[in-house]
């Protein structure tokens, strides 16, 4: 199988870096050409388009933005649906919406070709350890064929969710929107804690060692403590992009989510200070006065 990525930021990086040491050939592209030089010089092969890279490639993993980005890498005459041959996979490891998921699930299917959702939940370190999550939908004989790709791309799981292709990018939304808030709760009860007068990495201490002892909060509680904001593995506008998709989400499903809608107006408390491009954990920054 030929493979392809689209995609080299912050995460994408790692991770086709780890395609490429497992299958030793990758296609790659990205809008900055600057950063393929990396795998370039490992032996990839830079392509200088979308299209070229679509037409060499049986499967093309895509890691771009949102869903202004895949639509655009995609759907054009010069995009991958236009040049992917019949039978080719295109796997989203991107944050998107359902809706968008779906459509590109129906214009694949229209062109005799495969999507599968496998939006990514892990940090670039995460990637680098290949300790990462993929949350999997689409055509099961699909899924089946780009599972082994998934997990030499640094998966330490591959969690299935069914045929729906929307339903994995459902599962990414809920999980980033747990994410968001354990943050949140941990940097209001960190305040509290030191405002009366607790030393809170005593406390943090504590928590991490006890009832609180799962990866999020043993993660975000030291960058928290440390006011590990920059350089950000995971901007601030980014997860504010992923908690505005969860709540156009919650609206198609008439069901509510008040703390989504307190979480959206303290991450853009923290944008209008200037903290967009710093990491999540920033949203912290909105308790200050």
């Amino acid at each position: 199988m030929n493979l392809g990525f689209i995609g080299l930021g912050r995460l994408g990086l790692p991770v086709a870096l780890n395609l490429l040491e497992e299958n030793k050939q990758l296609y790659i592209y990205n809008r900055t050409a600057s950063k393929m030089e990396a795998l370039t010089a490992k032996g990839a092969t830079a392509c200088n388009s979308v299209k070229e890279l679509a037409s060499k490639c049986d499967i093309v993993f895509t890691l771009v933005s949102d869903d202004t980005a895949i639509n655009d890498v995609t759907l054009n005459e010069d995009g991958i649906a236009a040049n992917l041959k019949k039978g080719g996979i295109h796997v989203s490891i991107s944050t998107i919406s359902p809706a968008a998921s779906e459509k590109l699930a129906e214009h694949h299917a229209s062109l005799n070709q495969h999507y599968v959702a496998a939006p990514v939940m892990g940090r670039p370190s995460a990637a680098e350890a290949r300790k990462l999550n993929f949350l999997v939908s689409g055509n099961p004989e699909a899924v089946q064929k780009i599972k082994p790709y998934l997990l030499q791309a640094g998966g330490e799981g591959v969690w299935e969710f069914g045929e729906k292709a929307s339903l994995a990018n459902v599962a990414k939304l809920c999980n980033n929107f747990l994410i968001i808030s354990a943050i949140e709760s941990m940097a209001e009860a960190m305040r509290l804690a030191e405002k009366s007068g607790l030393d809170k990495q005593q406390w943090i201490n504590m928590i991490t060692n006890s009832l609180f002892s799962a990866p999020v909060y043993r993660t975000y509680s030291e960058l928290l403590l440390n006011e590990t904001y920059l350089p950000a593995q995971f901007y601030l506008k980014l997860g504010l992009k992923d908690i505005n998709l969860a709540l156009q989400q919650a609206s198609n499903v008439e069901t509510p989510m008040p703390v989504g809608e307190q979480l959206k107006k303290q991450m853009n408390t923290s944008i209008e200070k200037g903290y967009g491009e710093y990491d999540q954990t920033a949203i912290a920054l909105a308790l200050d006065k």
